[in-house]
């Protein structure tokens, strides 16, 4: 099996994925690609929250015309994701695209497909081969008797070797499914097939919390076999969850370092102070913080301090009072309104 460690190395306008590189994380704006201002703001939004890698739609020629000031005034690389026209392929390449997503079944006849892959080949611009469970061919899903692993993996590689004969292989390839067993089974036998890098995720997902379960358990199931070179969640809903998540869970694999992670106790009769509303504020407050450290938040100062000993610091709310833990050591009490300023000087002070 081809881990991603050992995965072709592809430039993608600057950042690179696979061959060991890190996994990067990518989502898709919701915007209309016409409107350049709004899909400006979202993409240098989605920046802030820590995206590398953005996808537009490019449904018609004014969106494709578009890509040229947007690509202008972003920072990270530009996909340009297509469907069935190969001409919007090719505009969207020419106009500064720095990959673009299409599935060449839907493209159609050879002879598109290679105007895409010429024009890609001329500027050396990576083409993501994209294969998903809704669009599957007639004739694999009569041979195995509807959707299935096996009939997702035979269309990608069938797909690459359409694009290979055309003397053509800077190619990602993408395997997606709202299936996520299938979807991750898809993947792994992907890998023992072939060395591109591959970007990964459950599609159609669902809105923020049935999807961010979906795709944690598929991305996990996927990422720990070492497969997958760059992540998108698909949420049903603003972008910028979709960067939070995929953090998370590159973190929880111990795949991205960097950044606070903060725990926080489940809650129970102990509790003394608003836990839920304490937690919320210190995920947003140290959102901003490039630290690498862990930060412990719990509900009561019996089991707070032991429990928060992995954590480098720690705070801990009692009937009017709280507690600052650093390592399971206390090291003072402050009163209870004071504990969120408290924990922010701690932060603001780490390095010192």
């Amino acid at each position: 099996m081809t881990t991603r460690e050992h995965t072709r190395k592809v430039n993608i306008g600057g950042c690179v994925i696979g061959g060991g590189s890190p996994v990067r994380i990518q989502s898709m704006t919701n915007t209309r690609t016409e409107d350049v201002e709004a899909t400006v703001a979202q993409i240098l939004a989605l920046e802030k929250a820590g995206c590398e890698l953005i996808r537009c739609t490019v449904p018609t020629m004014e969106a494709a015309g578009a890509l040229r000031e947007i690509r202008s005034r972003i920072h990270i690389p530009l996909i340009a994701d297509i469907h069935f026209d190969y001409r919007l392929a090719v505009a969207a390449i020419e106009n500064g695209a720095d990959k673009i997503r299409i599935n060449p079944g839907n493209i159609g006849s050879d002879e598109r497909v290679r105007a895409v892959v010429d024009a890609a080949r001329e500027r050396d611009v990576p083409i993501r081969v994209g294969v998903n469970s809704g669009s599957l061919e007639k004739e694999l899903l009569n041979k195995y008797n509807g959707v299935t692993a096996d009939g997702l993996v035979e269309s990608a590689l069938e797909k690459c070797r359409r694009i290979e004969d055309m003397n053509y292989d800077n190619l990602v390839v993408s395997i997606k499914s709202s299936d996520v067993m299938m979807c991750a089974e898809a993947y792994e036998r992907f890998a023992m097939e072939s060395d591109y890098p591959l970007h990964v995720g459950i599609t159609e997902a669902g809105g923020v919390r049935a999807g961010n379960i979906k795709s944690a358990i598929g991305l996990a199931l996927i990422l720990s076999k070492g497969i997958g070179d760059t992540v998108r969640v698909s949420l049903t809903g603003d972008p910028q969850e979709e960067i939070i998540s995929a953090k998370q869970i590159l973190r929880t694999l111990k795949l991205r370092m960097g950044g606070i992670e903060v725990v926080s106790c489940p809650t129970c009769g102990r509790t003394q102070i608003d836990l839920i509303s304490l937690s919320s504020q210190v995920e947003e407050m140290v959102s901003d913080y490039p630290l690498n450290i862990k930060v412990a938040v719990m509900g009561c100062v019996v089991n707070g301090p032991g429990e928060a000993r992995e954590a480098d610091i720690g705070i801990a709310g009692g009937r009017g009072e709280g507690l600052l833990i650093r390592r399971g050591q206390i090291v003072r009490k402050v009163p209870e309104d004071e504990i969120l300023k408290t924990l922010k000087y701690e932060l603001d002070h780490w390095q010192e």
